[in-house]
């Protein structure tokens, strides 16, 4: 069955909002069955419906999440061998219309329309690694280092500063005016995330990989803190004291808005990316100032800066739980999934295959695998060593 592009980001939108007819689903899985870089997909959603069906009514969210991921990498896939084009849409469906309509119809179709089961890929039949969680550590300014994680509730008195763990964020509160200043850093290790809400308000989130270090009160014309890896800023405005980032001798100023820093040492160039309002970005050759839209790639190698639009939801993503590739090569996906499943990665056999689509960051890195695999790359894992094979 040929499908116009059209039609299949149509139904595909439809199935994730769940509003497909019963005809709509068998139009849907009899397009899914065409090609062969689809039964993975059909197969794993097979096992998962057999099963679901017979332990609960409710799909639970790890499980959606993983229909959802395979479906938007299925039409990518369909549409170009080498280079899948991202799919603009976002999850937004409802479970129990989607099991209701799957119920009447398309369960059928899981078995009627079954092929005969195709092996998973090798990297799926390994021991598996999760995703990574909230943690960190935060060392304080007398050197003492405290362990943060998902469930730690607690409360740190520094002098007339007050810090506040609540699960995953760190709250700063200053008691007093007259509060001594020291510093903190917060270091999110591989395979982790944080954030924290520092003392003048300004909110951090912090991805793997990354730390931040920052006084315990603002004093004097502005408030710096520095930083490295990538983080995410939604600034309090505050005009009297410009808010400074400093990544090694580059500084981003800003007085109130929202901006995404990647300024990973393995990575060619430190980017900045503003969400809103407005940051000027200075480095040693160059000082240039951003519009909403606009990143900033100052070269790690020659300092040159560059400021060009870009899709900000996909640089983003990772914010909200997702990764989002724009025709990015494997080293750069792979990069990110060492940071994010704290793996070892071996690159020197991949090729210049570029990859496009949004995958849901929670998924064990077996599933992450698979979809990347349906996209024509091979891997090889053993232990937490991931190697992209020729």
């Amino acid at each position: 069955m040929n499908l116009p592009e059209e039609q299949q980001e149509a139904l595909l939108q439809k199935y994730l909002d769940g509003q497909c007819s019963p005809e709509e689903i068998a139009t849907l899985y009899s397009w899914l069955l065409t090609s062969d870089a689809h039964r993975p997909l059909l197969s794993v959603m097979q096992q998962d419906f057999e099963r679901i069906m017979k332990e609960r009514p409710v799909v639970p969210e790890a499980l959606s999440n993983r229909i959802e991921s395979r479906l938007l990498q299925s039409i990518n896939t369909s549409r170009k061998e080498t280079v899948p084009m991202r799919v603009s849409f976002r999850r937004n469906w409802t479970i129990a219309a989607t099991i209701a309509l799957l119920v009447a119809s398309g369960i059928t179709l899981f078995y009627t329309l079954r092929r005969p089961a195709v092996p998973l890929p090798a990297a799926a039949q390994v021991a598996d690694v999760m995703p990574g969680t909230n943690k960190a550590v935060l060392t304080l300014a007398d050197g003492t280092v405290v362990t943060l994680d998902s469930t730690g509730k607690q409360v740190i008195q520094q002098g007339a500063t007050v810090v506040k763990q609540q699960n995953g964020k760190l709250e700063y509160a200053v008691s007093g005016g007259n509060a001594t200043v020291g510093y903190n850093t917060l270091k999110v290790p591989r395979g982790g995330q944080f954030t924290v809400e520092l003392p003048d308000g300004t909110i951090a989130w912090l991805n793997s990989a990354s730390s931040l270090r920052y006084p315990t009160a603002f004093t004097g014309n502005n408030r710096t803190v520095e930083m490295e890896g990538q983080g995410y800023f939604e600034v309090k405005q505050n005009a009297k004291r410009p808010f400074v980032v400093k990544v090694n001798a580059i500084e981003i100023q800003v007085l109130g808005t929202a901006f995404d820093i990647m300024a990973y040492p393995d990575e060619d160039a430190v980017n900045t990316t503003l969400i809103s309002g407005a940051v000027k970005v200075k480095s040693a050759k160059a000082e240039k100032l951003l519009h909403p839209g606009d990143q900033a790639a100052i070269s790690s190698s020659t300092g040159a800066v560059v400021v060009h639009p870009v899709d900000v939801a996909a640089v983003t993503a990772w914010k909200t739980g997702f990764f989002e590739f724009d025709n990015a090569n494997i080293n750069v996906i792979m990069r990110q999934l060492a940071r994010w499943y704290d793996i070892e990665i071996d690159t020197k056999n991949a090729d210049n295959r570029l990859f496009g689509g949004r995958i849901n960051r929670n998924l064990p890195l077996s599933e992450m695998l698979k979809l990347l695999e349906a996209s024509g790359a091979k891997f090889n894992l053993e232990g937490r060593k991931l190697t992209v094979i020729k």
